[in-house]
């Protein structure tokens, strides 16, 4: 195959493939039957004009038979007549007139049999143009329920991927939330640490760590004191605590002191010098 012969041969190919892409199967169908209908009726139309070229012959005919007849009864009158000459004439003319008439008999017959072909082959082409015409509807229906299903389902695509781009914004939203979320609670945090007090004051690391110091003294100072309060008052409790349970205990053990000999000794060695 040559060059020319195989560009030509692409060149087809592609047109073919666009055409095929470009063709409606429905309008091509529909094509198909029209023209179908229009051969149909061109056999008709045949038949018809067949069907009158038949019967102008068949009239021809008829006037010949009369002509025939006509001649016929001329030759008789001329032989009553004793005019063999002029019956000759007659029956000269009316063996003309028969001739053409076979011959027209023949014509006649050829058409009507062309006539009676045409004619059966008028309801075969009837018959499959019907039977078309039913495959036509059935395949236009099946097409047009595939075409809808096509729809359907491209449409089912489209809303996929627009349903995959809602998801991607979704989770786009989720993480811009989070996002500000976090952020948020960061701000939250640096309030509270006093960040943001330490970045807008005019003071600098020496003048907060100086000011801490000082607070820091001032704290412990006043813990101290409060240490001191607190401790004077519980020595102060516990001393009157523990008088008053001596108080309880001497009063209720007094039976029970012990003496030392020395001292009853002493004691009776001065009531004796009383009495002497």
């Amino acid at each position: 195959m040559g060059i020319l012969s195989r560009a030509s041969y692409v060149v087809r190919s592609k047109l073919n493939a666009l055409l095929n892409r470009a063709e409606d199967p429905t309008e091509t169908l529909d094509y198909s039957y029209e023209q179908m209908r229009d051969e149909l009726q061109d056999v008709k139309q045949g038949i018809a004009d067949l069907t009158t070229q038949k019967k102008r012959l068949e009239i021809q005919k008829r006037r010949l038979e009369e002509n025939v007849e006509k001649h016929n009864d001329q030759a008789r009158e001329a032989v009553r007549q004793g005019r063999d000459d002029l019956a000759r004439q007659a029956l000269e003319k009316k063996q003309a007139k028969m001739s053409q008439i076979e011959e027209l008999e023949g014509q006649i017959a050829e058409l009507q049999s062309t006539q009676d072909d045409l004619v059966e082959k008028k309801n075969e082409l009837q018959g499959r143009i019907e039977e078309f015409r039913t495959k036509k509807e059935t395949m236009k229906a099946r097409y047009e329920a595939a075409e809808a299903s096509s729809r359907v389902s491209e449409a089912m695509t489209g809303v996929g991927d627009e349903m995959a781009d809602v998801s991607r914004a979704i989770e786009r939203a989720e993480e811009r939330t989070d996002e500000m979320e976090a952020r948020s609670e960061a701000m939250d945090e640096l309030v509270d640490t006093g960040a943001f007090d330490e970045a807008m004051s005019d003071k600098d690391s020496i003048d907060r760590q100086l000011e801490s110091g000082r607070t820091g003294a001032e704290v412990d100072s006043e813990l101290e004191t409060l240490k001191a309060e607190m401790g004077g008052a519980d020595e102060g409790e516990t001393e009157a605590a523990d008088v008053e349970a001596e108080s309880d205990a001497g009063e209720e053990s007094a039976p029970d002191v012990d003496v030392s000999d020395a001292e009853v000794e002493a004691e009776l060695e001065e009531l004796k010098d009383d009495e002497n």
